[in-house]
């Protein structure tokens, strides 16, 4: 790597379908929002001959960071694929937001991709959700890279920046983080910083200069040597370290000089084996160049460093009933499997799949098999249905480049599949195949929404569907306790991006209101109740008359009905009819509308008459019979408590536990884990969390993360269920 000097804009800068796995390379990039990825792939693009000026096509617009929410909010919200071709090899470069609240993107990312470049800021260094993912990256063994952008900001330090990257990624072994290349500065400026305007090259020891806006190879002075060879020692040592030829660190530390082909080979297969990770920098091209700072280095490391998709382990295949399948994966000539990595609508065209395609080979006006489970309790019903896909085209910002074909190991777009949804796995007609599903986060913020208007309430069940559809990490609840509509996001960016999308998307203008948790009651004491039906208006009347008691159980009882009658004061036909019409006002509420449970109910007594007793008088009497006794019983409000498991770094456990116990949550325990976390294990009341999940980033800077679930209802503080009863009149 570094050894090639191009002078021209790429080998070949339009990307269009590749025609061998072995030509493809898929690349991720990540890191926090304002690291600068999307001016990178800009930069990579315009090195690559792919857009005709920094980040544009021939129409105008850029290639990444093209929708009109993006402009206006300034960052990437979803992911953006950029394909570009550099000596023969078509890299797909998957732009991914940085902010957390679209994380969801990043995973489809990373599901896309077959290896990552981690895009980090000299100016802000490496925040903590960028360690997480590079955990997560190093968990399934995907080959990384880092990219040191913002070179030109004041204080930045390369140097000090690959030592940060060194601590942060190096883990055990920071050996494997080091740099390939050394910033070289021009003359100073008045301002007293010195500009970045070239390389230079460790291993082959050459002076790549950018300052014209192209890339021009000369030899270093002899001013730059002693650095050169103080670092390039270091490099070598690190990549033999990684050499699978374990008699090669044992020749160079005898005093055996390694040539230059020996150690690039090795480096690229340390790279591609994801056991070596090394750092460049790169910066985007000033106006009129032609090339960026570092973008022809980065694109030589993608090509001959990262690996083919052939070298990647697919995902688990089975049949839509769990039986797995043994597939040769990526192999152009296999059954087909591909899979939405994402989807998007658009006003002209509709909704828009973006495949990568695993297994086989995927053509245009091709009947596929859509298969999607597993996402049920998002709000995505498990379906099988078979579809004929429309046009296959390969993105390049707003412009769609039309493909007759996808092969094995390359992405690309599909039209109007109306049934994929993000996640779901194509495969062939007559052999349905299911991929299994990547690891998403769960939504935790709920935001409770209701349509604006009547015309909005008729296209709101159509809009939201079509949102979680295209946005997995969506979840859409419709509460049936509390007869709200509650789409759960990731976070506040989540929320209104969802929102932005109704209205602009689908037309659907909706209000957001309180979100309200599912309360109980429960008698606080025993307290008997009367219940009389008697209705006489001429012709057939009513008669029913019931006694009962009731008292409390231990929590998770339900409701229990229990008969005592005796002497047939009530015919036994109709005591079904009194517990019926019991548990239909449990079910109602008996002082502030909230479902009744923990109660034993037991009828002790009443009276029938011969021909105006009824199944449904019974029923009312049993109802009547129920509100009475409330009225003359302590009623307590009981709210739901969820088990919750907070993850966070060492430094932010007291924080943490202290912001817990405000809320009214019992911690119960602590335990340490690995990466220098301790999972915080708490119970804590549901309406006092419905907006941790953006209070816990704020508080750990972005690093914890939690999960909930429900654990049980139980009483409410008086003061607490007295301000929410007087909040219910005051709406009533």
């Amino acid at each position: 790597m570094g050894d090639k000097a191009h002078t021209h804009p790429g080998a070949a800068g339009r990307a269009t379908a590749a025609d061998h796995p072995a030509s493809v390379r898929n690349v991720v990039l990540v890191g926090h929002s304002g690291s600068g990825k999307t001016t990178l792939v800009e930069a990579l693009a315009l090195t690559a001959g792919a857009v005709n000026r920094a980040g544009r096509v021939e129409d105008g617009g850029c290639v990444s960071d093209y929708d009109e929410m993006e402009h206006r909010r300034q960052r990437s919200v979803q992911l953006s694929l950029v394909p570009v071709e550099w000596d023969g090899i078509k890299i797909n470069l998957l732009d991914t937001p940085g902010y957390a609240d679209f994380v969801g993107e990043l995973r489809a990312g990373l599901r896309a991709a077959d290896a990552a470049l981690f895009v980090v800021s000299a100016s802000d260094g490496v925040d903590g959700s960028t360690r997480m993912v590079w955990e997560e990256c190093a968990a399934v063994g995907m080959p990384r890279a880092i990219v040191v952008t913002h070179l030109e900001a004041a204080r930045a330090d390369f140097e000090e920046m690959t030592r940060i990257c060194a601590e942060a990624f190096g883990g055990d072994d920071p050996d494997a983080v080091l740099p390939l290349y050394l910033p070289l500065r021009g003359p100073q400026a008045p301002d007293g910083h010195a500009p970045v305007t070239g390389l230079i090259g460790l291993l082959s020891r050459k002076l790549f200069d950018y300052a014209s806006g192209e890339r021009e190879e000369s030899e270093p002075g002899e001013e730059h040597l002693p650095l050169i060879d103080e670092a390039r020692s270091v490099l070598i040592e690190g990549i033999i370290s990684e050499s699978e030829d374990e008699s090669l660190m044992e020749r160079y530390l005898g005093g055996e000089q390694v040539d230059v082909k020996t150690l690039v080979e090795d480096l690229e297969r340390a790279v591609a084996r994801g056991v070596f990770f090394p750092v460049l920098a790169a910066a985007p091209a000033a106006e009129g160049a032609r090339q960026g700072l570092g973008t022809v280095e980065l694109l030589e490391l993608v090509t001959r460093g990262f690996p083919t998709p052939l070298e990647r382990t697919a995902p688990q295949v089975t049949t839509p009933d769990g039986a797995p399948r043994e597939l040769r994966m990526c192999d152009p000539e296999e059954s087909l499997v591909a899979e939405v990595v994402k989807t998007s609508s658009d006003p002209y065209v509709g909704r828009i799949s973006l495949v990568r395609v695993f297994s086989g080979t995927l053509r245009a006006d091709q009947t596929v098999h859509v298969c999607g489970h597993g996402l049920a309790d998002r709000g995505h019903e498990d379906h099988d249905v078979d579809e004929r896909i429309g046009a296959l085209s390969t993105p390049f910002g707003k412009q769609q480049r039309p493909v007759s074909h996808v092969i094995a190991g390359d992405l690309a777009c599909v039209a109007r599949l109306s049934r994929a949804e993000t996640g779901d796995t194509l495969s062939a007609k007559d052999d349905p195949l299911l991929m299994a599903p990547w690891d998403m986060p769960d939504p935790l913020l709920p935001l409770a929404i209701q349509a604006h208007s009547k015309p909005d309430e008729d296209k709101l069940s159509q809009g939201l569907a079509r949102l979680v559809a295209e946005d997995p990490t969506m979840r859409l609840e419709h509460n049936q306790d509390t007869h709200q509509v509650v789409l759960w996001c990731l976070g506040e960016a989540h929320a209104d991006v969802a929102l932005e999308r109704l209205r602009g998307r689908y037309g659907v203008q909706v209000d957001v209101v309180p979100h309200r948790v599912s309360l109980r009651e429960t008698f606080g004491d025993r307290a008997a109740g009367r219940g009389r039906h008697v209705k006489q208006s001429g012709g057939h009347g009513q008669y029913a008359i019931c006694e009962i008691e009731v008292e409390p159980l231990p929590g998770g009882s339900g409701i229990e009905f229990v008969d005592k009658v005796v002497g047939g004061a009530v015919p036994r036909q109709f005591i079904p009819s009194v517990e019926k019409g019991v548990r239909a006002q449990a079910a109602k509420g008996v002082a502030a509308g909230h479902p009744l449970i923990d109660v034993r109910v037991t009828l002790l007594d009443g009276k029938a008459h011969s021909v105006d007793s009824s199944d449904a008088a019974f029923q009312t009497a049993g109802a009547l019979a129920l509100r009475e006794a409330a009225a003359q019983a302590r009623i307590h409000l009981l709210e739901p408590v969820a088990e919750v498991n907070v993850l966070v770094g060492d430094e932010y456990v007291g924080a943490v536990m202290s912001d817990l116990s405000g809320r009214r949550g019992k911690v119960l325990g602590t335990e340490q884990t690995s990466g220098g976390r301790t999972l915080v294990r708490a119970e804590v009341p549901e309406i006092e969390i419905g907006r941790y999940a953006v209070d816990l980033r704020s508080l750990s800077h972005g690093t914890a993360r939690f999960d909930r679930r429900y654990a049980r209802h139980e009483p409410m503080p008086p003061q607490i269920a007295e301000r929410l009863r007087e909040e219910l009149r005051a709406t009533s």
